[in-house]
């Protein structure tokens, strides 16, 4: 019986984990889930990195960052997700390796949570419609798109956090320290108020 995890699950992984004794486990777990639930997409529209993995006809692997602004992924389906792709070093091996497989993997990163989530199904790219782009890209974002990327999901999963170091953005460690900086100005123009008004 084909199950959705037999998409990273291939024979061969299987028998590594039957050799491993991990192999009971995945079978308890059951199937992964297809189709995009409110809670995955939540953590979507969060995401501000994710990496798209493709491969060429002959299988040799590539891996792309892809980032952007909170909700520069967005679920359009349940089946689906797409984002604008914009303008980068034009070297443009993942837009030749899905000309020919499309056979893609999208690992969504929250470090900031230490969450991870893995999605296996197919991409394909669409140039010329700029209706498209338009809808899918962030507004105010200072970038230049160039096409739209839409994923379709067969399979996704979340599995655990450790080894995935917690980082934080910038913005959000800028804030934090002025918030700091404002209360140590406070206390200590207080801690100056209150040296006043002790007698010498």
């Amino acid at each position: 019986m084909l199950r959705t995890s037999d998409v990273a699950f291939s024979p061969s992984v299987k028998a590594a984990q039957d050799r491993r004794g991990s192999r009971g486990h995945f079978e308890r777990r059951g199937d992964w889930p297809s189709e995009i639930g409110d809670d995955l997409a939540g953590f979507l529209a969060e995401a501000t990195t994710v990496y798209l993995a493709t491969a060429s006809l002959e299988g040799q692997p590539y891996v792309q960052h892809r980032g952007g602004p909170k909700g520069f992924l967005r679920v359009v389906d349940p089946h689906t997700v797409a984002f604008a792709d914009f303008a980068g070093n034009r070297q443009y091996v993942t837009i030749g390796n899905l000309d020919e497989n499309p056979r893609a993997m999208l690992f969504a990163m929250d470090y900031e949570t230490r969450r991870r989530v893995k999605l296996w199904g197919t991409a394909r790219y669409v140039e010329g419609d700029d209706q498209l782009v338009a809808r899918l890209f962030p507004e105010g974002y200072a970038a230049r798109p160039e096409r739209a990327i839409l994923f379709a999901v067969s399979a996704w999963d979340v599995n655990c956090r450790q080894h995935i170091p917690q980082l934080y953005p910038a913005d959000a460690v800028t804030a934090a320290i002025g918030a700091l900086e404002a209360r140590i100005r406070e206390l200590e123009a207080e801690n100056a108020l209150l040296r006043r008004r002790i007698p010498e």
